[in-house]
């Protein structure tokens, strides 16, 4: 596999990540460039480790794998998602005095990071069967994610200044899409489902 495949690989598994890190850095209070690599590197580490699982799945776990991997990650986009959402609605309800959170916890970090590499888990099982050294690939590919959520997350911050308190909602909505349009995309661009 040649180097301008590898890191194709490793963009196109990045993107998910991407429009997620906007999402999160849009419902912080001013996330801070630290913070927004502490997420690239919590977002990298997973999404370089499941390629490497899914490598070390390979034959014995192809089917189920590629079977499931869209909808593990809708239900877990869209959980997260919609977690963000009623937040976003909630401080309406409540006080306009609560500020978004300067940084998030790890493991909320990490569930979004892991919602978005699933694929990447399905990309590792299709490469088991490739002549490639899966240790480079799944370094490029943490590389290329590091990157994008840092990146990312530095957007949001822009985008969570002009939406305000609106930032969380808007937020969650990203990761709900994300969620769809894997889901739509595994699904055959709509060929899987039946017709009206």
């Amino acid at each position: 596999m040649s180097l301008s495949s590898i890191l194709l690989i490793g963009f196109a598994m990045s993107t998910d990540a991407f429009a997620a890190a906007v999402g999160k850095g849009a419902a912080m209070r001013r996330p801070r460039f630290l913070e927004a690599l502490r997420a690239g590197v919590i977002f990298g580490t997973i999404e370089a480790l499941t390629p490497v699982i899914g490598w070390a799945l390979g034959l014995a776990a192809a089917a189920y794998v590629t079977a499931w991997d869209h909808w593990i990650a809708f239900a877990l986009l869209g959980l997260l998602g919609a977690r963000m959402i009623r937040a976003g609605l909630r401080k309406d309800a409540e006080t306009e005095a609560v500020d978004p959170p300067a940084r998030h916890g790890f493991w909320n970090l990490a569930a979004t990071g892991f919602a978005t590499s699933i694929d990447a888990m399905a990309v590792g099982v299709g490469l088991a069967f490739l002549d490639v050294n899966i240790a480079v690939v799944a370094t490029v590919i943490g590389i290329c994610t590091l990157v994008m959520v840092t990146t990312g997350i530095m957007l949001g911050r822009v985008l969570g200044a002009l939406a305000g308190k609106r930032a969380e909602i808007i937020g969650g909505l990203i990761l709900i899409g994300i969620g769809a349009a894997i889901l739509y995309e595994h699904l055959g661009g709509g060929g899987g489902l039946p017709a009206l």
